[in-house]
């Protein structure tokens, strides 16, 4: 009788989002600048957002600049989370 034993090609440091896993690239310094770039990011992002309500801007085009502004201070959070870095997994170094 023949067994068949299921391995795991994960690695310790890797995350894993619906079949696409992604391993961890950046140190402990850059998870920690990545996560207060984005809560950083985020918070101005808000601030623009509750300004833009307050002037009484329009929706249009403009409340792009405020939804790019959370959206990338989030991914940053993502990023400093999960210890990886896009930059680098496309192959850029970065100092961090």
């Amino acid at each position: 009788m023949q067994t068949s034993q299921t391995t795991s090609n994960h690695h310790p440091n890797s995350a894993s989002m619906g079949g696409l896993i992604m391993q961890c690239n950046i140190g402990a310094k850059g998870k920690a600048y990545r996560l207060k770039l984005g809560i950083l990011g985020s918070t101005i992002g808000i601030i623009v957002t509750l300004t833009f309500f307050v002037v009484g801007i329009e929706w249009g085009i403009f409340w792009l600049i405020p939804t790019g502004i959370i959206a990338g201070g989030a991914f940053s959070i993502f990023e400093g989370w999960a210890g990886w870095c896009v930059i680098r997994a496309i192959g850029f170094k970065t100092p961090l």
